[in-house]
């Protein structure tokens, strides 16, 4: 998987090449101003937008919002946040599609409202529906290995496992089963959701992930223009570094400098 030497290093999702591995979110920044520059810093794959918590009629007051999104000249990658059945999400997707005029769609199945954790019972048959109707899916999901399997195994041709529960900032919590995942499967995978820190992107890039989506770490930081900058810098970083091959965690100490001969000076 390892190869330094190639200077074609795209991400390639659903046969679509991308120059940025980052996708970013648009919600929660305190202004629009500020949402443009962070987006004009990291210049991402995709930003996302949630048609269920925005105003999708040009009538309502969400206007502004659609307009700024169309200005950005970066594609929308529509979601289905806050659904909580498979008929929420397939109506969402389908309304999304109309109004984005694009077949990508974020999927999201909320199967509880505390943690936001995705419902793992139901994903895949909203999935399933959604790759038979022409749709490009990207599912929100957790790190089990099999649903994962699945997701796969019903057409999706990329997965987005979390980190940690969106909004927490907490992390990879359970890096063997990311690092098992990214082991077992055969196609694109991002992290989606509870990377806190650009250290959070960049380990994780590191791991062989092919890229992360972020929103609340960097729309909620202090300065979320710089932020969004540091984590476009860690993504790259973390693929880099990838890419050359790190060196294996060693139990003992190795002199970084061999000793050849021994010096004159302790000769008898």
């Amino acid at each position: 998987m390892h190869n330094a030497t190639s200077s074609n290093d795209s991400l390639v999702l659903y046969g679509q090449t991308f120059s940025s591995r980052l996708l970013l979110g648009t919600a929660r920044y305190p202004s629009p101003t500020a949402l443009q520059a962070a987006v004009q810093r990291a210049r991402p794959a995709m930003v996302t937008a949630s048609l269920r918590r925005q105003g999708s009629n040009p009538a309502e007051s969400g206007q502004g919002f659609w307009e700024l999104l169309s200005s950005l000249n970066v594609p929308v990658l529509p979601n289905t946040a806050n659904c909580h059945s498979v008929q929420e999400a397939i109506t969402t997707a389908q309304m999304a599609r109309e109004v984005f005029g694009t077949p990508w769609i974020k999927l999201e199945v909320i199967g509880d409202d505390y943690t936001l954790q995705p419902d793992t019972l139901n994903l895949v048959a909203a999935a399933e529906k959604l790759v038979r109707e022409g749709f490009y899916v990207l599912p929100y999901t957790t790190y089990d290995l099999v649903l994962c399997q699945r997701l796969v195994d019903v057409g999706c041709q990329a997965v987005m496992p979390w980190a940690a529960p969106i909004g927490t900032g907490r992390g990879p919590m359970n890096p063997y089963a990311l690092q098992l995942l990214r082991e077992r499967l055969d196609v694109p995978l991002l992290v989606d959701a509870g990377l806190g820190l650009p250290s959070h992107a960049c380990q994780v890039m590191e791991w062989g992930y092919d890229g992360v989506l972020l929103n609340t770490a960097v729309a909620q930081a202090q300065d979320p223009v710089a932020m969004a900058g540091a984590f476009a810098d860690a993504v790259q970083a973390g693929r880099a570094a990838y890419r050359a091959g790190a060196i294996e965690p060693q139990q003992a100490a190795q002199p970084s400098t061999p000793v050849l001969g021994t010096p004159f000076w302790h000769q008898a």
